[in-house]
């Protein structure tokens, strides 16, 4: 074919198409790869940890109370206060236990008499042996119930059994108040703290004494305080239903810890046996059923779509009882994008922020 060089417009449209299907052809050969961020999945504990919230307390808090009952008389300290031991805490009004105290004295002293006369007619024959035995029996139980209230006397005042700060006044002044009934809490900071809490019963039988535990405090957020299970009841609450336990804190520093402040608990139940769980990101899982869910393993430049089962959620990780194994990496962004036997490209947390943000528009 001749072509007239005077008329170059053929050449051109020739030379156009040409170019044009060798761009084809090129976009054609190029690979689409979907930038993605990824993760590496690591071993853990297989068991899954255990929450609960509850109250902080000195480690040796003692509820004392009156071992009678009766009006309150006075309470002579405050909270926060700090006593020495023996120092007056409480007391009753005293008139109605030193009426009954001087009641049984008296009840006693003529047990006695009627006991020394009777030893005397009994000395002259006047009574039986009996009779004698049965007025020291009286004389007996006249002294028992004298001692009883001396001892109710005594106890109508609340001293302190040691050094210690006044934690708390359970009742006020005037008030009547039954045997028994806590009326001032007792505890020593020097001594530590601790965090006490309840458990149901499918929980309180998976911890035991020296369990980890990290305890998070509503007053002081975004700190961490370490500890370890010190006590664990065997015994349920009958009003709850729940197991008490304590979590021992260690010792803490620029904070000030204060009875009553309220705590959540996150305890790490010892592990038994070699049986490990593998944890991924939460961002990591696509899909999911009941315990089966999908992730996207990173196998070279490809995406690869796989079925775990999974054994529960701790924090922002997923443990995996199986499916993946740790070592393996997997999609934790951009796997909305993807389908199975896709390839991708890993990239770093602001270049995969900016390509997502690419992608969105």
């Amino acid at each position: 074919m001749r072509y007239d060089m005077k008329n170059p417009l053929p050449v051109l449209l020739m030379t156009s198409l040409l170019m044009f299907g060798c761009s084809d052809a090129s976009d054609k050969e190029a690979v689409v790869e979907t930038p993605v961020r990824a993760a590496e999945a690591t071993a853990g504990p297989a068991v899954a940890p255990i929450e609960a919230n509850g109250l902080i307390g000195a480690r040796d808090e003692m509820r004392l109370s009156f071992k009678t009952g009766g009006i309150v008389r006075r309470i002579v300290v405050q909270e926060g206060e700090t006593v020495r031991k023996g120092a007056l805490l409480a007391e009753v009004e005293l008139t109605e236990i030193q009426a009954q105290a001087e009641q049984a004295l008296q009840i006693a002293q003529k047990a006695e008499r009627d006991l020394e006369r009777g030893e005397r007619l009994y000395a002259d024959q006047v009574i039986s042996l009996e009779a004698l035995q049965n007025l020291r029996t009286q004389a007996a139980v006249a002294r028992a119930g004298r001692d009883a209230a001396r001892f109710n006397l005594g106890y109508s005042r609340i001293t302190a059994p040691r050094d210690g700060v006044v934690l708390r006044k359970l009742v006020e002044e005037r008030e009547l108040v039954p045997p028994g009934q806590p009326v001032v809490i007792l505890g020593s900071a020097d001594r530590g703290h601790v965090l006490r809490f309840a458990l149901s019963d499918r929980n309180i039988v998976r911890i035991k004494p020296g369990d980890s535990a990290r305890v998070r405090l509503d007053a002081y957020p975004g700190i961490e305080l370490k500890g370890a299970v010190s006590e664990v009841s065997s015994a349920a609450d009958p009003r709850t239903g729940l197991f008490p336990a304590q979590v021992r804190l260690d010792s803490v520093a620029n904070i000030r810890l204060a009875s009553g402040l309220v705590a959540n608990v996150t305890i790490e139940p010892a592990q038994s046996g070699s049986v490990r769980f593998t944890y991924v990101p939460v961002s990591a899982i696509v899909e999911g059923e009941g315990r089966t869910a999908s992730v996207f393993v990173i196998d070279g430049t490809t995406a690869r779509k796989r079925l775990v089962r999974v054994g529960f959620i701790k924090d922002e990780q997923v443990a995996l009882a199986e499916g993946l194994n740790p070592g393996e990496r997997v999609v934790t962004e951009g796997s909305l994008y993807l389908v199975d036997g896709e390839r991708i490209r890993v990239v770093d947390g602001s270049t995969g922020a900016a390509t997502a943000a690419a992608m969105i528009r």
